[in-house]
């Protein structure tokens, strides 16, 4: 399905080091996630060169600027998997949970994971919801996402999770002033302050930037807001 040594090469050309094994499921990821995106919109991209480099290597690229090694990790708004199921095909022992609020994307998610042999938990919930409850509250070492929202709204549904000393690490493209600003101050409100901003390229040349918030302390209690009041009232 996918060229094995575009794979090989784009992670290495990133400083990511990838097995054979992990090469192997993530040819089988992309022919699954190809077939089922047929009948249920995954993602847009589907060319196979494009998934090697913008959805496989992209979301690896986590493990180069954060340690995910012991660690439980969640990812916010996995959809098609992005990056918490690609993290688990290079490395199967990652104490992984994954939500989304469209069930039929995690159906996808959970015939993966099985049909791949990996262990994951996936679970149908949107993430204020989960913030609001005792077994995902601050429970969570890593908390992760990619293409969800703008950074001060994915920062409410997601430092809440983040338990104290543990990190909120997302993956953007790289941030205008505006939304960098925005996005700090959202953050610095829930309890969190940006330690780290890695910038990078992808091997088709597009910007990335990963940031890297420590939580310092509980979130408020009142965050997050509902939908709907974060929809109208950003942080």
């Amino acid at each position: 399905m996918i060229s094995k040594e575009l794979l090989k090469t784009s992670c290495n050309s990133l400083g990511i080091a990838i097995t054979e094994e992990a090469v192997d499921r993530f040819d089988k990821y992309a022919g699954m996630l190809v077939d089922y995106n047929e009948k249920v919109n995954l993602t847009a991209i589907t060319d196979p060169d494009d998934i090697v480099i913008k959805h496989f290597a992209d979301s690896l690229c986590l493990m180069k600027f954060c340690d995910l090694q012991g660690k439980k990790i969640i990812d916010v708004g996995t959809g098609a998997g992005f990056p918490g199921a690609a993290l688990l095909c290079a490395e199967p022992s990652f104490d992984m949970t994954m939500i989304d609020s469209v069930n039929k994307k995690l159906d996808f998610i959970r015939f993966l994971l099985k049909e791949l042999g990996l262990k994951g938990n996936v679970i149908t919930i949107r993430a204020e919801d989960a913030a609001k409850k005792a077994e995902f509250r601050e429970k969570f070492d890593v908390v992760t996402s990619r293409a969800v929202a703008s950074l001060n709204v994915l920062a409410e549904y997601s430092v809440p999770l983040v338990k104290v000393g543990g990190v909120f690490a997302p993956l953007k493209a790289v941030l205008s002033t505006e939304e960098d600003q925005r996005g700090c101050g959202a953050i610095a409100n829930l309890g969190a302050k940006v330690t780290d901003k890695h910038r990078y390229t992808i091997p088709d040349g597009s910007e990335r930037e990963i940031i890297i918030a420590k939580k310092i302390s509980q979130t408020p209690t009142k965050y997050p807001r509902a939908f709907a009041q974060i929809f109208k009232k950003p942080l």
